[in-house]
């Protein structure tokens, strides 16, 4: 994943932009960048911060990068911000999102246009560099925005700095949030709220889907008008969303108190308190807690000052390593008890199941768990919050295959909880996890929770539903 934060303001504004930045900081572990623009002209640092925190590598450039407008990005996948001389003037571009067809879109441009892509070191192309290229294509940057959100499948959110302005813009389907904010003389652009109330920002309203807006120190102004369908990724509010943040006036801890709540009456337990794995967890299991009147405990705390979210490295040993080593399981609380507890999804498993034999290996006497999400049956296809190489690294199609075999199954009865296939796929699950019970949300409940109509989220992961919309408005409203 990743996160990007602007601010354009009357007076300098480089504290907001550090601070905003950092407040995305929990979307990725692998790059931090900002770019100013200045009467001189561009200023650009980007730093790697897979092992030091995104305020220690950048406390040294704030001399110079002061400036009346920036932008900024924590990302999990590229060198942001990128600086681009085109045809449409100088500028710098952050993205959040995936580019799924980012090789049919590099094999077009490179038939229709006189152009070249640097290969990233991992291999493939840079997906910021490629969406510049496709932003270039346009004679206008609104015209060029708008291509791009057209042309990719998956998803694309991005900031784009010029020497007048920001440009910000959603992605065709309002997967990822993008936020306006302001103060006194400064407006910004953000994707976690979060960013907002130590800043002293106040929230205005969330771009809609596929709408482009140029914000400069006296506001914002649309470019292109949202479109008809909106497809915000309901997995922002179970696990990827930070819970002080707020998404189309919803709060994440909120939603995830309701969560817990929902599951608490749905699938209650003889147990003698409820926790919640960390950080995510924590919230669902409050809720839990509180609807069936149990205690609330810590049998593990996470150790926070130097272990990132587990999902995010690339390699599966480090992964288990992470999720190994940030956890603290605590004897006294787990020695001879039966408890429940609640993580936000499960997504391979394998972390989990190591988790759950150290509670046993500390005296616990029975596990019950409680995700917060149905099973995740399809690999998703729109973002990149999961570092899945196939979807059958999922543990619920890994189950799948076990009952069907290798043979294509039609997977629709996997997603509907009253089903017999449905039963059998948890309870491989249970048994693969070694839980005394495993029960999963049901996706009416989880909606329910988060509050807004099903039509308005994306749940592709869950029951592969997927909307799609027209053509969108072009070039203003």
């Amino acid at each position: 994943m990743g996160g990007f934060f602007g601010a354009a303001g009357k007076q300098d504004v480089i504290a907001d932009l550090y601070y905003g930045v950092d407040y995305h900081s929990h979307l990725g572990t692998k790059r931090g960048g900002v770019a100013v623009v200045r009467p001189d002209g561009f200023a650009r640092a980007i730093h790697n911060i897979e092992n030091a925190q995104f305020r220690t590598k950048f406390d040294a450039e704030i001399p110079r990068l002061r400036a009346d407008k920036g932008i900024g990005v924590i990302s999990d996948t590229d060198d942001q911000p990128m600086l681009i001389k085109s045809h449409l003037g100088e500028y710098a571009l952050v993205t959040v999102g995936v580019i799924k067809n980012a090789d049919e879109l590099v094999s077009s441009a490179l038939r229709n246009r006189k152009i070249h892509f640097a290969e990233m070191s991992q291999g493939g192309i840079n997906p910021t560099e490629l969406a510049a290229a496709l932003i270039d294509q346009g004679d206008t940057f609104e015209e060029g925005i708008a291509a791009l959100q057209d042309s990719i499948e998956g998803s694309c959110s991005l900031l784009l700095l010029t020497k007048g302005g920001i440009y910000a813009a959603r992605d065709r389907y309002g997967r990822t949030p993008v936020i306006l904010g302001r103060k006194d003389g400064v407006w910004s652009i953000t994707q976690e709220t979060c960013a907002f109330p130590n800043l002293g920002f106040e929230y205005v309203r969330d771009l809609g889907p596929g709408e482009i807006v140029f914000l400069t120190a006296d506001g914002p102004e649309t470019r292109r008008t949202p479109g008809p369908v909106d497809q915000i990724c309901a997995f922002l509010w179970v696990y990827y969303g930070y819970p002080a943040s707020s998404y189309e006036g919803i709060n994440v801890e909120w939603s995830r108190n309701c969560c817990g709540a929902a599951l608490a009456r749905r699938h209650p337990a003889d147990v003698d308190f409820v926790a919640g794995i960390p950080d995510s967890g924590v919230g669902h299991g409050i809720g839990y807690a509180a609807e069936a009147r149990l205690p609330f405990r810590r049998p593990f705390v996470k150790y926070t000052p130097t272990w990132a979210r587990s999902f995010m490295p690339q390699n599966q040993d480090i992964r288990d390593l992470v999720a190994r080593m940030k956890l603290v399981p605590i004897r006294e609380l787990i020695q001879g008890r039966k408890f429940l507890f609640c993580e936000d999804s499960i997504v391979r498993g394998t972390q989990l199941k190591d988790t759950i034999q150290r509670l046993y290996d500390f005296g616990a006497r029975e596990i019950h768990m409680r995700p917060a999400c149905p099973p995740l049956v399809y690999g998703c296809k729109f973002l990149n919050f999961s570092i899945s190489r196939s979807e059958m690294d999922l543990a619920a199609r890994r189950a799948i295959r076990e009952i069907e075999g290798e043979t294509p199954v039609d997977l629709a009865p996997y997603s509907d909880p009253t089903s017999e296939p449905y039963a059998a796929m948890e309870e491989r699950i249970r048994q693969r996890l070694n839980l005394t019970t495993l029960k999963y949300q049901h996706l009416n409940d989880l909606v329910e929770a988060i509050g807004r109509p099903k039509n308005t989220m994306c749940t592709y992961c869950w029951d592969g539903a997927e909307v799609k919309s027209p053509p969108l408005p072009f070039p203003r409203g």
